[in-house]
């Protein structure tokens, strides 16, 4: 999955506006022409959702604002590639409430870590309860 640079910053900029709490949304785009919406695609948008639990170390989406992504998606001929969200004191990769929570075999699961001040953001796709793959989008230097 390829995630366009200003994507990556809107990200971070939410990020840092939530901690301590995690952000959280849907990473929406095209899809790869060859291997569809499991094989990645572009990321063309964000779409910032609210966490619900209002916590610094996990988070939930209303389930009127996933309907909406949704539709908005469907609107614009995108796809949801990606669940993203922030983990503003730890590293970038998936607790094991996030391999947990990860029930969506269609998505990646995006995560951007905050850890030390230096912005982290990988992808993980999530079979099973298990880490089948990773891909790091972005790294702070420094």
């Amino acid at each position: 999955m390829k995630i366009e640079q200003h994507i990556i910053e809107e990200l971070i900029a939410q990020a840092q506006q939530d901690a301590p709490i995690e952000s959280c949304g849907y990473l929406l785009g095209i899809p790869s022409p060859t291997t569809g919406v499991d094989g990645g695609g572009l990321v063309t948008e964000n779409y910032p959702m609210e966490n619900v639990d209002h916590s610094p170390e996990h988070f939930s989406f209303a389930p009127k604002q996933q309907f909406a992504a949704l539709r908005y998606a469907r609107e614009k001929g995108l796809k949801i590639l990606a669940n993203w969200h922030s983990h503003p004191a730890s590293p970038s990769r998936p607790s094991v409430e996030d391999v947990r929570l990860a029930v969506d075999p269609t998505i990646r699961y995006a995560i951007l870590s905050l850890l030390d001040g230096k912005p982290t953001l990988n992808s993980f796709k999530i079979l099973n309860g298990e880490v089948v793959d990773k891909e790091e989008h972005f790294t702070a230097a420094g």
